[in-house]
């Protein structure tokens, strides 16, 4: 404590943070203490109830439960309302966050809360120039959310601090906590024993304002775990395999619980990277069961005072024997192979040892123009070491890369420690350029110049997602997903063709050798060096801080109310779009140079939908003005329409508003008039977010009700006067010769959720509640 008190950086070394027996949450919140009482005491409230054994996943769900002793539990169908135990922000959807905060009226957060600088820094030079740079260009943005921050009571990890999911991983989770974010990625620190999920702003708004957080009680996927990991196989293979069964949506409204002997044979790191890509195959989030793997990491990154708290109530963290999973799946990781998955989705699956012939077969490039690694998913110590264990063994044999080669760490701890072991020498020697500590290329952070939009070309990268021009903005670059150690092997072949476990390079004496399976210390041997200080601390009392939006600012904008329901039917609404296919939100409401308007709802607009294919046309960001009859772009279409005072819809495929958590992908449309969005499917956050600012997401009774609803249509839905949870819905499709027929539209709106539509948004709802509350 006296280190804290004195600014001395040495909370990875770790003084104990106890007093009568109680545990900080992390170093930085010495006041905030983990209660693992509460969680036991809910637990054998809900297990009395149900009488029957307990997966982990509800154990810590159920653990948080508002009202354990009333809340209807039934999986797959109730809403609970929880109590997480803390929030954390990304910069990118912090500014939306800390709007809708500020807009609540409320002096401070509730729980403990962070802001995490990580989505703003463009990947263009290498780690310092690009730092300086995004800190010049986002000053603005900085500056707003760490006053912020200081007035409302949020800690602020500045830019160059690395990204929030390893952050989180670092600091923040712990086995048994309860964590939302406003990052699809936040799972990663179920790798750690927590239940972490990814959320709008808006839900983050609730858990900040002290309001009990819905979620609809997910129904919990079993994965078992038999052999033992080795070789080139890496944990990264584990979550590449699982999408492969399970698809995009697979996972949509679950718990992907992992368990079985297996386990045993992951580290902690390995743990949070399969956790973290759950999010590509829509589960609600990710977890393991905490053993010792947790705790030696929670020892190294100065937190045995939790491992020892947490063997004390392992018994509760850890899933009952004989529970029972919605749904089972076996891996044998002795049998499990390399794999690599690709392009345009995380989930078409092969193996390393096939895909230079499938590529072949298909038309994809085989030669690999760029090589990256790190991102939230694959920047660990471990990650970082086997890569250089392989770039080691090239270099020997007077071998670098042949692709272009970039590594991103994923904290300032992970940069200062690869740096000091001479990890990050090894890697800038075989051909690699150390990026900023951020997600970067990952998110569409990347100034990249060695080809020209619209050129046929192949990346590998040991990212998360892939989805059709997510990195660099080219719809033709073939995007592939495979582990660290793979993307290394691959970038010094320069091919797809390259499979490490069986082939063999030249070396620059024109011997020939193989690769052989890399190995290194899932920890350091010495003690994590923490780098540069890059947290701010909220002052005690913030009150007195003053939070400045400049009115004619083009990066902020403060939020006006939407409007609320009229009480009347939907009637005659325009199709802005009917979407042919995939319509992730990089296709609603797109990142790369966007991100710079995250806090300007007004400017961000002007991306809505310009990456979803229009059926009419099979044209991106072209559709038919129904007014004027002239083709033009979605956003303007939209302004057009909401001038004239004219609602309007959208028709959506399957799993629509897959990807990100960002509720931009949600406001938007609202903004600009938007009322609702009818599909086959939602992916689970987005369809919340539209909830939340007052849209109607509906879906199709009947999916082939799809295809009688055309662009030309006018869509009117009846029955909102008794809208009820449950009660479907009634469309009118009015078709242009005079034809009308009536379809069914299902939803998924509890009670409280109407209210949100009702009052026009959650926020309008909170305000309501406290006005009457005062």
């Amino acid at each position: 404590q006296h280190a804290l008190n004195s600014g001395v950086r040495r909370y990875h070394v770790a003084p104990v943070l106890c007093q009568r027996a109680k545990v900080a949450m992390s170093h930085f919140e010495p006041n905030e203490y983990i209660n693992y009482e509460k969680l036991e005491k809910n637990i054998n409230i809900v297990r009395k109830r149900l009488d029957r054994p307990l997966t982990l996943s509800e154990k810590i769900v159920y653990g948080h439960l508002d009202d354990p002793a009333k809340q209807e539990i039934e999986r797959g169908k109730t809403y609970l309302r929880l109590r997480p135990d803390r929030v954390a922000m990304q910069d990118a959807t912090a500014q939306m966050a800390m709007l809708q905060f500020i807009s609540s009226g409320l002096p401070k957060v509730a729980v403990p809360s962070t802001i995490h600088c990580d989505h703003l820094i463009e990947a263009q030079s290498g780690g310092e120039k690009d730092l300086r740079r995004a800190k010049d260009i986002n000053q603005e943005v900085y500056n707003f959310l760490a006053t912020a921050g200081a007035k409302y009571g949020v800690g602020f990890w500045k830019p160059g601090s690395g990204i929030i999911h390893q952050i989180i991983l670092e600091n923040y989770s712990y086995p048994g906590v309860m964590l939302i974010g406003t990052d699809s990625h936040t799972p990663n620190g179920g790798g750690l024993g927590g239940i972490c999920i990814g959320v709008g702003g808006a839900d983050a708004v609730d858990v900040m304002a002290g309001i009990p957080w819905e979620l609809k009680c997910p129904k919990v996927i079993g994965v078992k775990l038999t052999g033992k990991l080795s070789g080139w196989t890496s944990p990264k293979d584990v979550i590449l395999k699982v999408a492969g069964i399970l698809t995009v949506k697979g996972g949509t409204g679950a718990i992907i619980e992992y368990h079985g002997p297996g386990v045993d044979s992951i580290s902690c790191t390995g743990m949070a990277t399969i956790c973290n890509m759950g999010a590509e195959i829509g589960a609600t989030t990710s977890i393991f069961p905490y053993n010792e793997r947790m705790k030696k990491y929670l020892g190294k990154t100065g937190r045995a005072d939790i491992a020892a708290l947490a063997d004390e109530f392992k018994q509760h963290l850890v899933p009952d024997s004989g529970c029972q999973y919605d749904q089972v799946i076996e891996i044998n990781l002795s049998e499990l192979k390399p794999h690599i998955n690709g392009p345009f989705t995380p989930d078409l699956a092969h193996p390393v040892s096939d895909i230079g012939a499938v590529a072949e077969k298909e038309g994809w490039p085989v030669d690999i123009r760029v090589g990256l690694i790190g991102s939230c998913t694959n920047s660990s110590y471990e990650d970082m070491g086997r890569s250089a264990a392989v770039a080691r063994q090239a270099l020997a044999h007077g071998l670098k890369c042949k692709s272009k080669f970039t590594i991103t760490p994923g904290s300032e701890q992970i940069r200062a420690t690869i740096e000091r072991d001479g990890y990050a020498k090894i890697l800038r020697e075989v051909g690699g350029l150390v990026l900023a500590n951020a997600c970067g290329p990952c998110i569409g952070q990347w100034d990249r110049k060695d080809i020209k939009k619209g050129e046929k070309n192949t990346i590998v990268t040991s990212y998360n997602r892939n989805f059709t021009g997510r990195n660099d903005a080219n719809p033709e670059t073939h995007a592939f997903v495979t582990s660290p150690e793979i993307v290394t092997a691959l970038s010094i072949a320069g091919t797809l063709k390259f499979n490490p476990e069986t082939d063999y390079l030249t070396g620059a004496d024109g011997k020939k050798f193989k690769l052989e399976a890399p190995d290194a210390d899932e920890l350091p041997k010495l003690e994590f060096d923490p780098g540069q200080d890059t947290y701010q601390y909220p002052p005690k009392d913030g009150s007195g801080q003053h939070v400045d939006v400049s009115p004619t600012s083009q990066r902020l904008q403060l939020l006006e109310p939407f409007d609320k329901w009229d009480g009347k039917d939907l009637e005659d609404m325009l199709i802005l779009i009917k979407v042919k296919g995939k319509c992730t939100t990089d296709h609603i409401s797109a990142a790369g140079p966007w991100l710079k308007f995250r806090g300007h709802l007004d400017n961000i607009s002007n991306n809505l939908l310009i990456g979803a294919i229009n059926i009419e046309n099979g044209k991106a960001n072209s559709v038919r003005n129904a007014l004027t009859q002239e083709f033009g772009p979605v956003p303007d279409t939209a302004r057009y329409y909401k001038k004239m005072g004219v609602k309007w819809a959208v028709i959506g495929d399957e799993n629509y508003g897959e990807g990100s958590s960002r509720e931009h992908a949600a406001l938007e449309p609202r903004h600009l008039g938007g009322r609702v969005i009818i599909t086959k499917s939602f992916a689970r956050i987005h369809e919340t977010n539209l909830k939340k600012q007052g849209l109607l997401p509906l879906t199709f009774a009947d999916p082939a009700d799809y295809n009688k609803i055309h662009p030309v249509d006018k869509l009117s839905i009846v029955g909102l006067k008794d809208f009820a949870p449950g009660k479907p819905l009634k469309c009118i499709i009015k078709h242009p010769n005079g034809s009308q027929e009536t379809i069914m539209l299902n939803h998924t709106f509890n009670e409280s959720q109407i209210e949100w539509f009702q009052a026009g948004s959650a926020l309008n709802r909170m305000k309501e509640l406290q006005q009457k509350s005062s």
